[in-house]
């Protein structure tokens, strides 16, 4: 059995046979379901180099061991303040890193410290004991979307972002399910800070009978 929990935001927990945390923004993040020194992983996958993404990636790693997963660039950025830490860069394409099958894909966003450009974003297919999950990361909508499925599907679960003005709303994240043909989509990076605001009731209108939309609260999980 693969649990799919989401933490708040961006950030999600995926249990099976290893703990794979994403984006594990928790210290500063309203949302947050649980602190950082309440999370264990072996795998942190990192989409970008934006502070809501990248958040307690490092201090978790160095208490857990877990290895930090991230775009070249960016695991370059995270390794200069991660000394101990396993930090693997790679870029789009597929790889495996102690059994679990991750496939780095594009993202349409930007990815910088505030200040300096860093990397390019991502999003995240997993392939844990049988189940495949996609983690969009920070991104607008785009017809490649339609190739993961394709190439990689079927996806049992799209984690996608609908909250607006720095990636999908509703309207467009329901063509990405269109797109992923996903069996699930659980909404996230939304209601965080008023920018972000959405209703995730009018995403689940939209996508209709395109895929089961499961709304998830902070804390709570989706077992796959």
């Amino acid at each position: 059995m693969v649990k799919v929990k989401f933490l708040g935001h961006a950030a999600f927990l995926i249990e099976g046979s290893k703990k794979i945390l994403i984006d594990p923004f928790l210290s500063d993040n309203p949302q947050a379901a649980v602190k950082p020194e309440e999370v264990e992983a072996d795998l942190i996958l990192v989409t970008h180099a934006h502070g809501d993404h990248v958040g307690d990636a490092v201090e978790i790693a160095k208490r857990t061991g877990a290895k930090i997963v991230a775009m070249f660039d960016v695991a370059n950025y995270i390794a200069q303040k991660a000394e101990g830490v396993e930090v693997i860069g790679m870029n789009y394409g597929p790889t495996e890193v102690d059994g679990v099958g991750i496939v780095q894909v594009p993202a349409w966003h930007s990815s910088s410290d505030g200040v300096h450009s860093i990397g390019n974003p991502c999003g995240y297919i997993v392939k844990l004991d049988g189940k495949t999950i996609y983690h969009a990361g920070d991104t607008f909508v785009f017809l490649d979307m339609g190739l993961f499925s394709e190439l990689y599907g079927p996806i049992d679960v799209a984690l996608l972002p609908i909250g607006g003005h720095f990636t999908m709303g509703p309207r467009e994240a329901a063509k990405a399910v269109e797109l992923l043909k996903p069996k699930k989509v659980v909404p996230m990076h939304y209601n965080t800070w008023p920018p972000i605001s959405a209703d995730p009731e009018e995403f689940k209108r939209l996508v209709g009978d395109k895929a089961e939309v499961v709304i998830l609260k902070p804390g709570e999980e989706l077992e796959l």
